[in-house]
């Protein structure tokens, strides 16, 4: 009897913990960074404390290389396969969100106030999503470069003016010293073009659609800003001021290093490795205006819910404990990119005040620019990076942009306007 008690027990006790067990409901969670060491440790870094830190939920991390993961999300919505917690390339996020991918993200929002602008992602007045890190370009040079071609250093209250831009350029090409006297890093294809070079675009006046109503890129793409933008983008190339298509990848990883440039317009993910390369009086200035301020692009990769999600407060709890300062800061010591906040950037050496590489946070704090916030952007970012490809080929400026505003028209209205109000 006193045996058939104790299995009793037992039984109860086991049936017990199993219930407890069962209770944790699971969420799942694809990210892109599949391959990244670093980056792969901290992301299940977090999801194991969030897991630990709490009895309601756990997290599973099933992690793709970057240039399968869109593809991958696009199947698994088709399918109906979507995990709970995604993260997404912030100028594709509207396209998600108005696909039905994603849905909008329910936190408190008093938790990203201090964040940088590009890293919230907003579509049609709702929060999405939200990114740990953001990313900013800036004009790379040798500080010694500027002195010996009498040059001024820019700040980010007096940035170069067109004129002193194409003034340098003729100074470090009349020295006869360097290659090329720019690096716009042409090696490079895809978002490198939006993101990249649609700031100098906007700087002219112009844009890849015109952000009023979302609903035509003629007259911002094809307008006078944008005929004398494209003029002058083909000129970089004709006259000999940079490299073209057929860069050599080498040359856009090792050029300035290695002396070959007098500037590079280039990320702060490239900055460590510049210094560390040999050049340590190398300065990251703002990017010219070019008459309408200066400008750079923003948002990077982001959290956010997927609609498909049963269980949307449990992800949404997730992305929440991620915000935490010490996991901004553990991205930018890893992998080199800007934490979101200030707070987090005070945590980190490189991105501190006083820190080697605190310029890029302001530089995205005062320049950044996201790029058009419209689910149509995914289509039209190939047909401007297509167009400024053939224009640094040699194509006719007005024809090249009049046929990019056409493709692009023509997409927004076979997608009815893509639900902007």
């Amino acid at each position: 009897m006193n045996r058939r008690i104790l299995l009793a027990a037992t039984l109860a006790t086991t049936a017990g913990f199993a219930g407890t067990a069962s209770a944790q409901t699971a969420l799942s969670m694809w990210y892109h960074g599949a391959g990244g060491e670093v980056e792969g440790a901290i992301i299940r870094q977090i999801v194991d404390d969030f897991n630990a830190s709490q009895s309601d939920y756990v997290v599973s991390l099933e992690s793709f290389p970057q240039e399968s993961y869109n593809d991958s999300i696009v199947a698994a919505a088709l399918a109906g396969n979507l995990p709970d917690i995604v993260d997404v390339d912030g100028p594709v996020m509207p396209n998600w969100a108005w696909a039905g991918y994603l849905r909008p993200l329910d936190i408190d929002e008093s938790l990203i106030e201090n964040f940088l602008p590009g890293t919230k992602g907003y579509w049609n007045g709702e929060l999405y999503s939200v990114g740990l890190w953001d990313a900013a370009v800036a004009l790379y040079a040798r500080q010694s470069t500027l002195e010996a071609l009498g040059l001024r250093t820019p700040t980010l209250e007096e940035p170069w003016t067109k004129e002193e831009f194409m003034a340098a350029l003729d100074a470090a090409k009349e020295s006869g010293d360097f290659e090329y006297p720019l690096d716009l890093g042409m090696a490079w294809t895809g978002e490198w073009y939006p993101y990249a070079f649609s700031p100098f675009l906007q700087s002219f006046g112009g844009d890849i659609v015109d952000r009023e109503t979302y609903q035509t890129a003629e007259g911002v793409l094809n307008g006078d800003a944008a005929l004398e933008f494209g003029e002058w983008w083909q000129s970089l190339f004709a006259d000999g001021y940079a490299p073209g298509t057929s860069q050599d990848p080498a040359d856009r990883d090792a050029g300035f290093i290695d002396g070959k440039y007098a500037f590079s317009w280039n990320g702060n993910w490239a900055a460590v490795n510049t210094i560390e390369g040999g050049v340590d009086d190398v300065v990251f200035l703002p990017a010219p205006d070019f008459g309408n301020g200066s400008v750079i692009g923003a948002a990077s990769w982001q959290f956010g819910v997927s609609a498909a999600s049963e269980h949307p407060e449990g992800a949404a709890a997730f992305i929440e404990f991620a915000l935490q300062d010490k996991y901004l800061a553990a991205f930018t010591d890893g992998i080199g990119l800007i934490p979101s906040t200030p707070t987090a950037a005070e945590m980190t050496e490189t991105y501190k005040e006083g820190g080697p590489l605190n310029v890029f946070f302001a530089l995205s704090e005062e320049q950044a620019l996201v790029r058009p916030v419209t689910p149509g952007y995914v289509v039209a970012a190939k047909v401007f990076e297509k167009a400024l490809a053939d224009i640094a080929n040699g194509a006719d400026v007005a024809d090249t942009l009049d046929a990019a505003a056409d493709e692009i028209n023509a997409d927004i209205e076979r997608n009815g306007g893509y639900g902007h109000q």
